[in-house]
């Protein structure tokens, strides 16, 4: 089921490894030309031109952008209590992990008289996306919300698409969550013309709670989606911030001999269920352990509950297992792959783990599966796809905060370093630069 790359008596090279590991992901700039229309519409038309376009889309208007405070209520008083208790404890677990995250304001006293400081100042609005689809994300409220709240963000709204088979408002365990997080600001708007309204805002004509109610517009926009709420991110950059273009979910494995089978191979289906796009990537240095993996995939996929789906997932281009020599090749091989989830199933697995520099998150040893990270854990599972993780971080608190120097110079401070802000402005062809220092020790003295 998994096709193999046999990399082992050879070294290659950085490039070539790129080129050589399996990857799949979505051509965004395929799609831009059916997104760019939808995005100035919302632009230009506000909440109408959404609703139309999720009336053609998604085949549901709702009866307003915004959902009733009693809808949003109703959702978590209908909860599975079973449910709503495993909401708590991921929000209970979510919060513990994302305040030690919080920053406090640095003062650096530079010279006698001269401070710089810097704070940090929560992004004033923020949009969090939560998508619908192929599943119910729930968890990806708490992932958004959470951070978002810890930072001290003051105004929040989450958008998700409107569902048929709930009057045209979002899924209710995604409101629910809301509710248990203490949102009550939830649009009933999905896809590219959701992330337009975030990024453009509008009036919601038809609000049942509050006729004619402003749509504000926010700062960011953060959360995954399918490749049409992707390119609207990408579209919308310029007008807002956005966390990430998030691409197909991705797993990579680092396992030796020492590794179960049939743990790889359900850990592997765990993330091929999300998507026919998914990533699943076995690194080893085993050919038995392939060869096993093999046969646990072969029983567990026929289970398993969406096996068409997984099935596509594993058979498609990106996934596969990657034959190594040894673990320090398996390390160049994940650090080159950069997955957005890596599990280390080795021997002494912590000292192998700490070798890693690039992945979106680190999974340590056969008892902290990705399904933990995506649910309990604590750690955010909104992390960098598409090789990103290179470069990027997951959500998290510093996400939502924007760090803004201060500076405080007195006179004696200036005036002590007056002449080399001269000497570098005319260097640089600038004078004025320099004349803005110069005008504050004219003739009579200092002010």
């Amino acid at each position: 089921m998994l096709a193999r790359i046999d990399l082992r008596g050879s070294t290659p090279t950085l490039a070539e490894l790129r080129r050589a590991l399996p990857r799949g992901g979505t051509d965004v700039n395929a799609v831009l030309d059916t997104v760019t229309p939808v995005v100035h519409a919302v632009a230009e038309n506000g909440s109408s031109a959404a609703l139309d376009y999720g009336e053609k889309f998604d085949g549901v208007r709702p009866a307003s952008v915004r959902v009733p405070a009693k809808v949003i209520a109703d959702a978590l008083t209908d909860l599975d209590p079973q449910v709503a208790d495993a909401l708590r404890e991921s929000i209970t677990r979510a919060r513990t992990v994302h305040a030690d995250q919080r920053r406090s304001t640095t003062r650096t006293q530079v010279v006698d008289g001269g401070v710089v400081s810097e704070k940090w100042i929560p992004v004033r609005r923020v949009g969090l996306y939560v998508p619908g689809g192929n599943a119910v994300y729930p968890s990806s409220v708490i992932m958004n919300v959470v951070p978002a709240q810890e930072a001290g963000v003051g105004s929040l709204v989450v958008a998700s698409p409107p569902q048929k088979d709930f009057g045209g408002w979002p899924h209710p365990t995604i409101l629910a969550a809301c509710a248990l997080l203490g949102v009550d600001e939830v649009w009933a708007v999905g896809g590219a013309q959701g992330v337009a309204l975030l990024a453009y805002g509008g009036v919601d004509t038809g609000s049942a709670d509050e006729p004619d109610a402003v749509l504000d517009p926010v700062d960011l926009i953060t959360g995954p989606g399918n490749i049409y709420v992707t390119a609207a991110k990408r579209l919308c950059r310029s007008v807002v911030g956005i966390d990430s273009e998030a691409g197909p979910t991705e797993i990579a494995i680092l396992a030796d001999d020492s590794a179960d089978p049939g743990i790889l191979a359900s850990d592997l289906i765990s993330q091929a269920e999300h998507d026919v796009l998914a990533a699943s990537v076995l690194v080893t240095d085993s050919a038995e352990l392939a060869d096993a993996v093999d046969a646990a995939l072969d029983t567990q996929v026929a289970a398993t509950k969406h096996r068409e789906r997984v099935t596509t997932a594993l058979s498609g281009e990106q996934s596969g297992v990657v034959l190594v020599d040894d673990l320090d090749a398996g390390l160049a091989v994940v650090d080159a792959y950069a997955a957005e989830h890596l599990e280390i199933q080795t021997r002494d697995a912590a000292a192998v783990a700490d070798r890693v520099h690039n992945a979106g998150a680190i999974f340590v040893g056969p008892y902290a599966p990705v399904s933990l990270g995506d649910y309990c854990a604590g750690s955010n599972h909104v992390l960098p796809t598409s090789g990103s993780a290179r470069f990027a971080s997951g959500l998290s608190v510093q996400t939502f905060l924007k760090g803004v120097h201060v500076i405080d110079y007195d006179e004696a401070a200036l005036r002590a370093v007056a002449d080399k802000v001269v000497t570098l402005a005319d260097a640089e062809d600038l004078p004025g630069h320099g004349d803005a220092v110069k005008q504050r020790f004219v003739a009579s003295g200092a002010r």
